[in-house]
């Protein structure tokens, strides 16, 4: 089967060098992550032809696009590229209608044939009682539906969304982001999503790519990412504590000298996940089986949905989630000295 997308992306713009590769089946939807000025917008303006490449290539659907070593550089309206902007970027003077069928105008569709298809997809996407409407007029949520609604309609090989679902309130995310997923189950063609936020590269996409200072640092399933982050960016994305040390058997010891003890024997360079949740808090230095015990100091606390998120300083750092009673029962407050615990059998160590 041909990739949807197989492509080559080096650019530099600025400070930023952008390296990086992406294959991408039909039906395949790809979340990029990364800190600002990771280069991830560079990366979908290059995908999209709105930034030719200085080297490396872009292939949709087989076809060259963008290869400054064989001469080739599509255009964007001439490319197979559906794309919807953080900020939608809608015409203010066209009707919501009228917005979906620009696309289809821009590649020579007839213009009540355009008209008609961009009405089937409003109507697909719920919001065919809205044609009328100038983006003035339309909700978030509604303007969210024409833009990727006019991405769509021209039943493009690749579709990519910049933050789809930013510009949107609280309360409006959780029900567009159910409604995004089963639009791109049905769509056809592959998806890249730029994100900073984890809960939509989770729920939106198959696989992810973390990309830091230009470069693809971590690439996999969202569970796979969550549970052995390789940067301390990717680590707080998903909220676990990351460590990095030296082991020999089954103990590895930080950089400050604290040491962590593991579950299985790891050598040489190590990183350790210890999850927020198998980090236990006690007034008193606990007996009995945990393994890892430290003297802490709490450094801040936070409430996280039915969660607190306490973080701790003392021989290391370390973040520990623990219910709203507990956190009363111990009577935190920064400054408040406790212990924390953790079990062996809950941290997980692998090579650096």
């Amino acid at each position: 089967m041909t990739a949807a997308v197989d492509a080559r992306v080096v650019v530099e713009v600025g400070e930023l060098a952008l390296d990086v590769e992406l294959r991408l089946e039909p039906g395949e939807v790809l979340a990029v992550v990364g800190p600002n000025g990771a280069g991830k917008t560079t990366l979908l303006r290059a995908l999209a032809g709105l930034l030719p490449v200085d080297d490396g290539f872009v292939r949709l659907g087989g076809r060259a696009v963008d290869d400054p070593a064989g001469g080739a550089l599509v255009p964007p309206e001439q490319r197979s590229v559906g794309m919807v902007f953080q900020q939608y970027h809608l015409f203010p003077h066209l009707s919501a209608l009228d917005n979906v069928a620009f696309g289809l105008r821009a590649r020579r569709v007839a213009r009540a044939e355009a008209r008609r298809r961009a009405g089937e997809w409003l109507e697909r996407l719920g919001i065919g009682p809205v044609a009328d409407r100038v983006p003035a007029r339309l909700s978030g949520g509604q303007a969210q539906r024409v833009a990727l609604a006019r991405a769509l309609a021209t039943d493009p090989v690749l579709l990519l969304l910049d933050e789809p679902l930013a510009a949107l309130d609280a309360a409006s995310r959780p029900a567009m982001r159910r409604e995004l997923r089963r639009y791109l189950g049905a769509f056809g063609g592959a998806t890249v999503i730029v994100t900073h936020d984890p809960l939509d590269a989770a729920v939106l996409a198959s696989r992810i790519v973390v990309v830091e200072a230009g470069r693809v640092v971590q690439a996999g399933t969202p569970d796979a990412i969550a549970a052995r982050p390789r940067s301390r960016y990717v680590a707080d994305l998903v909220g676990t504590n990351l460590l990095a040390g030296v082991a020999g058997g089954p103990d590895v010891v930080l950089a400050g000298g604290a040491v962590v003890r593991v579950p299985e024997p790891v050598d040489g360079d190590a990183l350790v996940v210890i999850p927020p949740r198998a980090v236990a808090l006690h007034p008193d230095e606990p007996a009995g089986s945990p393994r890892n015990v430290w003297p802490m100091t709490v450094a801040g606390i936070d409430t996280v949905g039915d969660r607190v998120r306490v973080e701790l300083t003392g021989p290391l750092r370390l973040v520990a989630e623990i219910t709203p009673a507990a956190a009363t029962e111990l009577g935190l407050a920064e400054g408040r000295a406790l212990w924390a615990a953790v079990k062996a059998t809950e941290v997980d160590a692998f090579p650096a």
